[in-house]
């Protein structure tokens, strides 16, 4: 199988070609489910090709598509191991079910065909990047999501807040894009190469301490903006402007995880620079609490698990730092499953409530939409890192090896468990809005259930969400010794070897989760004057909550109104007169020219004659006198 894994790419590109051609003239659902197809026959072929790592024994090995830029590594190769099999397998399989869901989704869209061609392109440019195997193939996937993320996120464009929030991704992934093109430069300098062999061989006996840590943040600076770290996590609450599965394939599957995935291709670098995985390690732990505070007082439902997916990605960011790759990895696949479920659920809600997405207009919805609930209440209780559920192996797993590391990482530890505690309190009030107590619905709303082809993948990840964390367990890492080979010459953080520690931290972990749950039914089971009045009462931090501690009016203030001043300035004091003015200007002398000579084409052959005559009588005249 290894010689044809470029299926895995080439199946969903396929797909999205024919439907941007041909889609028009296949009616829905049709193109719905060839593009599902699509994606799950390249799941298919990635479960088959990966057989050999769950074997064990089998390293992987690199298969040559196409000869590119050969003289800097920079081939069209694709990299087949344990890292990209695990990866693969996580986006189709995930991304197979949101397509699914889709399907009912967007019925009576006009452009439905487009959506289904614009998430096969999305599909097939993260397995590019997850399939790389150089930096240049990597760099390439990794601009093809970005742009798929503006088609996705503005597909509705004609609302202006979507056309505006499409702009704004795309806008701050290329502040982050622009370090790890910088870090590009480095590599290449440092190894004349960019292929990930010749990097990660060498790296260890050719990089200084110095050069490897300005890679490595540079690296993680384009780490920040895919994966939505501080500061550059702006663009993800405002990504919730596109359809449901498209914040759900986004959240889960792919683009956010990319980050993820650099940092952990890249630990051979990380790990001649402690200080970038103190850094690292930092900002994951502080975006984890910063995200959760936020996440507390939003009444948009895609926006309370927007911000629950930067927190839980900075989890994954502080596992990476910690060199805990297997447990951030592992979170990585579980949040896959639970962040899939939960945007989908949400997107049923929506799509019951006729596209209310304010959760204090709802509740009461558990009668209506039994199904929706139970499934979204498994996948509530695992983000809190409930047991035996998948969120609580992969959180506990990141906690417990961040405070086996001792020092500052015990700083980020308190931190981590104080995000368990507060994702618990929001979790819980989202589900509370939602589908418990007296409905608050608006006049005119009747919600229902929705149709089986969207609770079919909502049933599909609640099972995933139940028992996937069972890949990986103190009992049996079969996760961690599936991944090993692409990890062997990395030192990985592990949990503590003492049990008694090990069930103690866990312990804490589920009781700071348990702690949130409890909080948030006391809150709010009791009617909405009570939990509204108690809102208020934790002004004016309830607000500032609520506003997302005003980041984007202070970047607007600080860099976007400066930004257009600029523009502005440059536009219309010096582009204008000065750049047009010398274009214009040189128009004008032309045409002043031509009006002045156009007398002279008089169209009479004895005028044309005359001048001909006083032509050479002017030369012969020159030649006499100059004496020739």
């Amino acid at each position: 199988m290894i010689e044809v894994i470029w299926l895995i790419i080439a199946l969903p590109l396929l797909g999205a070609v024919f439907l941007h051609f041909f889609g028009r003239y296949i009616k829905e659902p049709w193109s719905g489910w060839l593009a599902s197809g699509a994606i799950a026959s390249s799941f298919v072929v990635a479960l088959v090709a990966a057989i050999p790592f769950f074997q064990g024994g089998e390293h992987g090995s690199t298969v040559l598509v196409w000869e590119w830029m050969p003289a800097i590594g920079a081939n069209l190769e694709m990299l087949w191991d344990p890292l990209a099999a695990f990866m693969a397998m996580v986006v189709t399989g995930v991304g197979a079910l949101i397509h699914v869901f889709a399907i009912g989704y967007m019925h009576g869209d006009e452009r439905f065909s487009r959506f289904f061609a614009y998430l096969n392109l999305f599909a097939a440019s993260m397995l590019t990047l997850v399939l790389a195997g150089n930096y240049a193939m990597l760099f390439l996937g990794w601009e093809l999501v970005g742009l798929c993320s503006y088609l996705l996120i503005g597909f509705w464009f004609v609302r202006p807040s979507a056309a505006s929030a499409a702009k704004k991704a795309f806008i701050v992934n290329r502040i982050g894009d622009f370090g790890f093109l910088i870090a590009l430069m480095l590599i290449f300098a440092a190894f004349g190469t960019l292929s990930y062999a010749g990097v990660f061989e060498r790296a260890g006996a050719e990089l200084t301490t110095g050069m490897a840590t300005a890679i490595a943040l540079l690296l993680f600076a384009g780490a920040v903006g895919k994966s939505a770290q501080i500061p550059l996590y702006v663009w993800l609450p405002d990504a919730m402007e596109g359809p449901a599965p498209v914040s759900a394939l986004i959240h889960a599957a792919t683009m956010v995880t990319a980050g993820i995935y650099l940092i952990a291709r890249s630990a051979a670098i990380f790990e001649l620079s402690p200080a970038a995985q103190t850094i690292v390690a930092t900002v994951g732990a502080l975006t984890a609490l910063w995200a959760a505070t936020i996440a507390i007082s939003q009444r948009d439902i895609k926006k309370v698990l927007a911000y629950s997916t930067i927190s839980q990605l900075g989890y994954m960011v502080l596992a990476v730092g910690t060199t805990a790759y297997f447990a951030g990895l592992f979170h990585l696949m579980t949040h896959a499953f639970f962040k899939a479920l939960l945007f989908l659920g949400a997107g049923s809600v929506i799509h019951a409530m006729n596209g209310e997405q304010d959760m204090a207009k709802m509740g009461g919805l558990f009668k209506k939409m039994r199904l929706t609930g139970i499934t979204m209440g498994i996948a509530t209780l695992a983000i809190a890192g409930i047991p035996p559920l998948g969120g609580f192996w992969s959180k506990d797993e990141i906690l417990a090896s961040v405070f086996e590391r001792g020092g500052w990482f015990s700083v980020l530890w308190v931190i981590g468990l104080v995000t368990a505690l507060i994702t618990g309190f929001y979790m819980t009030r989202l589900f509370m809005l939602i589908f418990l107590g007296k409905p608050r619905w608006d006049g005119g709303v009747d919600p229902h259930e929705s149709p089986r082809v969207m609770t079919v993948p909502l049933i599909v990840l609640a099972v995933l969400s139940t028992i996937g964390g069972l890949a990986n367990t103190p009992i049996r890492l079969t996760l961690e010794s599936f991944l090993e080979p692409s990890f062997e010459l990395i030192s990985v953080a592990q949990p503590p070897e003492n049990v008694l520690i090990l069930v103690v931290v866990a312990l804490l972990s589920v009781l700071a989760g348990a702690a949130g749950i409890l909080a948030a039914w006391l809150t709010y089971r009791r009617p909405p004057q009570d939990w509204q009045r108690l809102e208020e009462g934790l002004q004016p931090i309830w607000g500032v909550w609520e506003d997302a501690y005003g980041v984007d009016d202070i970047y607007g203030r600080v860099l976007v109104a400066p930004g257009k001043r600029a523009a502005d300035a440059t536009a219309f004091g010096f582009d204008l007169p000065v750049i047009d003015g010398a274009v214009n200007g040189v128009a004008r002398l032309v045409r002043g020219f031509g009006a002045w000579v156009r007398p002279l084409q008089t169209g009479y052959v004895r005028n044309y004659g005359a001048l001909f005559l006083g032509g050479a009588v002017v030369v012969v005249i020159w030649l006499v006198v100059a004496g020739v």
